[in-house]
């Protein structure tokens, strides 16, 4: 009796350890996503005192050099909030940006430069990381279409490697407007209107070097689409995205991320995902939207599936592949992060 029993207890305490293992080696929590692109969500990741580090809306975020995640918000405390890959708060600095909407990095392989627009102050700033103030863009008043300051309301920015810029006017009158590293105006195009190579809400803008020659991809976020242009401002395609009013593209190695501020068939307006793109332009995934069908090799519309998010606004992709997720009109919610699962 006594043997059977060690037998017995034996071989539940070996159940158990493994039982155990098995319950630390993998994490718990929702997984979202599809396909191959699926994460763990973290909601407290970002989370600080509100009374000594508030923020308003949740604009946008970037990763710098030093692997430091930056916020940007509206809230005039501190404009920008930096935080470790864990979510300590490191710094924070800006105090004058009271629309604060569009922040972009330049890596120079020497340092970093940041590039914020402001749609309240109708300018858009390139700034030192610590944020000295390097140049100011007003309204390019040559153009007809900005003869009054107030028509100018730029929503995003992105970097050449030679220091050249592009503006979106997401706004204001949604031209994209290109200038030299010292802010000289050289070309633009689009603009409001209703052809392919016009916009509605040109909210966001990247480059796109995962193909030979380097492009445009910029939003048209009324219409559900991203729009690639060359970098000269000639239209190349248009990726139809049903359902997603989607913000800014955020391309890292193959993929292409971007939130989703809401589906536009839906009466509640805070029924907004993330959407992931592969470099062939097809949704592969959705975090907090449903699976990504395509019948006769067109997308059918997409929507919010859980109630994860309230107006997401933008995606930080880190160096581990880990996602930052800001919020607009969120109820001042700090980002979220997302680690692959």
């Amino acid at each position: 009796m006594e043997r059977r029993t060690f037998l017995k207890n034996s071989a539940l305490s070996a159940a158990g350890i493994l039982i155990s293992k098995d319950l630390f080696s993998k994490p718990k929590g929702q997984i979202y996503g599809h396909n191959e692109m699926t994460y763990r969500l973290n909601t407290q990741w970002g989370a600080l005192n509100p009374k000594k580090t508030p923020v308003n809306d949740c604009h946008e975020m970037i990763q710098d050099v030093k692997g430091r995640i930056l916020l940007l918000t509206n809230e005039t405390k501190n404009n920008i909030i930096i935080y470790n890959k864990s979510g300590r708060l490191i710094d924070t600095w800006g105090k004058e940006f009271p629309g604060a909407h569009g922040l972009t990095v330049q890596h120079t392989g020497k340092e970093d430069f940041l590039f914020i627009t402001d749609t309240v102050k109708h300018q858009v700033f390139k700034t030192t990381i610590d944020g000295k103030i390097l140049l100011t863009i007003d309204a390019p008043a040559d153009l007809p279409a900005y003869q009054k300051k107030d028509a100018f309301v730029p929503t995003e920015t992105t970097v050449l490697e030679n220091g050249d810029f592009y503006i979106a006017d997401g706004y204001g009158a949604q031209h994209i407007l290109h200038y030299d590293e010292n802010g000289r105006l050289k070309n633009s195009f689009g603009g409001r209107g209703d052809g392919e190579e016009h916009f509605d809400n040109a909210h966001g803008i990247c480059i796109d070097y995962r193909n030979s020659t380097p492009t445009l991809l910029i939003t048209d976020r009324t219409r559900n689409a991203f729009k690639r242009f060359s970098l000269d401002g000639k239209l190349i395609e248009v990726i139809h995205l049903p359902g997603a009013c989607v913000c800014r593209p955020v391309i890292k190695g193959d993929y292409l991320y971007a939130a989703v501020l809401r589906s536009p068939s839906l009466s509640n307006e805070k029924s907004g995902f993330v959407t992931i793109l592969n470099k062939e332009n097809k949704v592969v995934s959705n975090l907090g939207g449903s699976e990504p069908v395509y019948e006769n090799n067109k997308l059918t519309p997409l929507s919010q599936t859980d109630k994860i998010f309230i107006h997401p606004h933008d995606v930080c992709v880190d160096d581990e592949g880990s996602l930052y997720v800001a919020q607009w009109a969120s109820g001042k919610v700090y980002p979220y992060k997302f680690t692959k699962a």
